[in-house]
């Protein structure tokens, strides 16, 4: 594994740098292996997965340190180093690094402190696995069109609806699941719940991903939760995942950095190798002009994607458009670096189980989930209209 070139100072303290590399080293050496078992059943690979993340200390910078994370508060930089690295040796790791992270912000961001208090130590630990349930089968990007409701009952809410596409549906101790609760106020009559996964009426449909992850569908049948568990202000669901995303797509953007910087580094080692025509591959003036594009694509992503994170440490608000623009250029950066490494590494790169064929199945949902590629064409331009 080689180290990559640090980002700019103002980016990436030197303790952050720490992170990413750390977290490489570990996830390629002692997370590797639960891709591979991930790929006959992947419930208990991925519940090991945030145990060892958790061991690892990773999980701390997930939650503020108060709560027992690794900092006064929740650091997007140190989050989005931290998947850097464990996305270099494993997908299916950083999938569950994320969803922690995913699932517990809206409480970390708008929860109340008895929330707080009963889940985020849990989440930091790796006691309990968290779940962010917002999609639906007709709302996707559009969140304000979901259809999934909250009637208020006497003893709090009672919840119908169908949610699709949620990671961690089965595994999860909890869900920060997104209901109307006013259908005729549209987007403003959204809010959040907390929802335990053995609540009556909550059935769990799995799911297989083309590279496994724990997914699946979520009925709500009837589902009676406390008014304690509302999270926020109700109301303001739409709003809070406007919030949670805003500190979350740059970790995303920095997933896409990982992937494509182990793609790099395999790259890079068959070029060295590989020998056709009585020399190495490495000698094509065509491939080394593309490894070249490549690290450079790489290297532009890291500082989109560590520009975004320090604005947001910094205090900015709304970092939308810069969110947007990491996202959107990390993880099509990413496509066309893992697929030049596999282009590269010819048939032996099409071989079931090889790093690359992993690669190139595990990058291609960062286009899609969290705003797809052309949700964020929109949102940059809307953003540089106003």
């Amino acid at each position: 594994m080689a180290d990559p070139p640090a980002p700019s100072p103002s980016f990436l303290r030197p303790g952050q740098a720490s992170i990413r590399r750390d977290a490489a080293r570990f996830s390629s050496t002692r997370l590797a292996r639960l891709d591979a078992d991930a790929e006959t059943e992947v419930a208990k690979p991925a519940r090991a997965a945030v145990r060892q993340l958790a061991a690892a200390g990773l999980l701390k910078h997930l939650v503020p340190r108060e709560f027992g994370g690794a900092a006064k508060g929740v650091e997007t930089t140190s989050i989005a180093a931290a998947r850097e690295g464990v996305a270099y040796g494993s997908g299916l790791a950083d999938a569950m690094l994320a969803l922690q992270g995913l699932g517990s912000m809206a409480l970390t961001l708008a929860g109340t402190d008895e929330q707080k208090k009963e889940w985020l130590p849990k989440v930091a630990r790796g006691r309990a696995i968290a779940a962010f349930a917002v999609t639906e089968p007709n709302a996707g990007s559009d969140v304000a069109s979901m259809t999934s409701t909250a009637h208020r009952t006497r003893r709090g809410f009672e919840l119908r609806g169908t949610k699709s596409f949620i990671s961690n549906a089965g595994i999860a101790d909890f869900y920060a699941l997104f209901a109307k609760t006013d259908v005729a106020a549209g987007h403003k009559g959204i809010s959040c719940f907390i929802v335990p996964a053995g609540a009556r009426g909550l059935r769990v449909k799995p799911l297989r991903l083309m590279s496994p992850h724990p997914i699946g569908e979520l009925t709500l049948k009837g589902v009676k939760v406390p008014e304690e568990a509302v999270v926020g202000t109700g109301g303001d669901g739409f709003y809070l995942v406007m919030r949670v995303l805003d500190v979350m797509r740059p970790t995303v953007a920095a997933a896409a950095c990982g992937f494509a910087w182990r793609a790099l580094d395999e790259m890079k080692k068959r070029m060295k190798e590989r020998k056709q025509f009585g020399r190495i591959i490495g000698d094509n003036q065509g491939l080394r002009w593309r490894l070249a594009e490549a690290a450079t694509d790489l290297e532009a992503a890291r500082l989109l994607t560590y520009r975004a994170a320090s604005l947001k440490d910094a205090g900015h608000d709304r970092v939308t458009l810069e969110s947007a623009q990491a996202k959107l250029f990390a993880t099509e950066a990413a496509q066309r670096i893992v697929d030049l490494a596999l282009q590269v590494h010819g048939g032996a790169g099409t071989l079931s189980g090889s790093v690359v064929e992993r690669l190139y199945r595990e990058v291609r949902a960062l286009r899609i989930y969290e705003g797809t590629s052309e949700i964020l064409r929109d949102v940059v331009a809307r953003e540089l209209l106003r």
